[in-house]
């Protein structure tokens, strides 16, 4: 059992920047999982932002226009939390963003949504023009 809590979102004016963290509580070792970054606007579909290895050293980054340079997914493994750095943040960043945990080999950074086993209840990132 994973709990996932994130935190760092807030209101933030466009160009700005944000760092989520998602601080991870769990019955193995947080470097057994790779984590990931997913966020969902209103009305819209969940979609992915960013995964990580378990040891830090693979990302995968969402193949978007919208989104590619400006994100930055890391990891702390000794302090049980993974981030997401967020540059130049535009209006249509707007949405909420989930961390997720999925046990996965070393290296693998690209795993399915549907097999990420554990979730945080997302915290709010507001980009206003």
């Amino acid at each position: 059992q994973v709990q996932l809590v994130e935190s760092g979102g807030g209101l933030v004016q466009a160009e700005g920047s944000l760092r989520l963290s998602c601080a991870a509580a769990s019955e193995r070792t947080f470097d057994m999982y790779a984590m990931a970054w997913f966020r969902q606007a209103p009305g819209k579909e969940r979609e992915f932002v960013a995964a990580i290895s378990r040891s830090g050293r693979t990302t995968n980054y969402a193949d978007s226009d919208s989104m590619r340079g400006r994100f930055a997914i890391s990891r702390d493994n000794a302090k049980n939390t993974a981030y997401l750095q967020m540059n130049s943040l535009k209006p249509n960043d707007t949405a909420v963003y989930f961390c997720a945990a999925a046990l996965a080999r070393a290296g693998v950074t690209r795993i399915p949504s549907s097999e990420y086993d554990y979730w945080g209840q997302g915290t709010q990132v507001t980009v206003s023009s």
